[in-house]
């Protein structure tokens, strides 16, 4: 599901300055390095190494002052045209010229106030609301006209239904679908693109067990298994999740066992797990309809954020 044509702009200005909290003047070209545009004041080992403004966000800023500004006065590294960056989300990428590739790290930042000339001038300023904030994934170096790509995040996420019976045919699965109805509404209010495909095996260890290991090697973002989290000699899915498991994150399933445990004390028998296998989140949810439906209420509170953990970004 990659995007073949991704929607294209272009680069209005490059702009540098030597020092943070004072605007940058465009220059004829800028190199983009491991740490950002090189002589940059704002380069650095950090998550916000190049920044981005759109151009049509400065005229409209413009003609609702009442007064000219130019690009680079906004303290952006890179004026654009054509792409709408109010559209981006975190983690998309933006591909410029022939070889420079920024993935989106921030949007807008917490506005200077009074070390701000803008904000002096105006009363407010529009990088804190529009500004797009970067770091490298691939450098090169960028000039005016260059060609500007925005290349959309594709959430990849493989929902497996264990059962035995819905694995015969005995009885149609209704916990995975409930799963990606959810994942599809958390993907619009998030601006990502979903790519779900799911399947139903039955209370299978080692097929369960192959699933896991084939979706973390594709590079899969999150897996949600539903059923087989019960106490019935067939309930397999905690342990085989345990067993793969770099790492447990032990606090969002307890949380949910006590949230509805206390009016329903059977929910406290579920022995669901959240772990980390490789760079692939893994979330073991009962089969019901009902259960999927709280079990997701509540992790899709927090999957944003571990997302942005495991690649990096922590300071969300």
């Amino acid at each position: 599901m990659e995007h073949v044509n991704p929607p294209e702009g272009s680069v209005v200005s490059v702009n540098i300055s030597e020092r943070q909290g004072t605007s940058k003047q465009p220059v004829d070209a800028i190199v983009i390095d491991s740490q950002g545009v090189s002589g940059d004041a704002h380069a650095g080992h950090w998550h916000r190494q190049v920044s981005l403004l759109a151009a049509e966000s400065i005229e409209r800023f413009s003609r609702e002052a009442g007064q000219t500004f130019l690009p680079g006065e906004f303290a952006e590294n890179i004026t654009t045209r054509g792409v709408g960056l109010a559209d981006v989300a975190i983690l998309d990428r933006l591909l410029l010229g022939g070889s420079v590739e920024l993935e989106v790290t921030q949007l807008g930042k917490e506005c200077h106030g009074s070390g701000c000339a803008i904000f002096q001038q105006v009363g407010r300023c529009v990088m804190p609301k529009e500004g797009v904030f970067t770091r490298v994934i691939r450098g090169g170096t960028v000039r005016p006209g260059d060609v500007l790509a925005h290349k959309p995040r594709i959430l990849r996420c493989r929902i497996v239904t264990l059962s035995d019976r819905a694995s015969q045919g005995v009885y149609p699965d209704r916990g995975g679908p409930r799963v990606r109805e959810c994942l599809e509404r958390f993907a619009r209010e998030k601006r990502w693109q979903l790519d779900a495909a799911s399947a139903i095996i039955p209370d299978d260890a080692d097929q369960l067990r192959g699933a896991l290991i084939d979706a973390q090697d594709a590079g899969v973002h999150t897996v949600f298994t539903t059923g087989s989290t019960g106490l019935g000699p067939r309930d397999i899915a905690p342990e085989v999740v345990s067993e793969l498991a770099d790492k447990i994150i032990p606090g969002i399933m307890e949380h949910i066992r006590i949230k509805y445990g206390a009016d329903k004390p059977n929910a406290l028998l579920s022995r669901s797990v959240a772990a980390i296998f490789g760079h692939t989140l893994v979330y073991t949810l009962p089969g019901s309809v009902k259960a999927v439906d709280e079990y997701m209420a509540e992790i899709l509170k927090t999957i944003e954020h571990a997302i942005f953990m495991l690649h990096g970004l922590d300071t969300h």
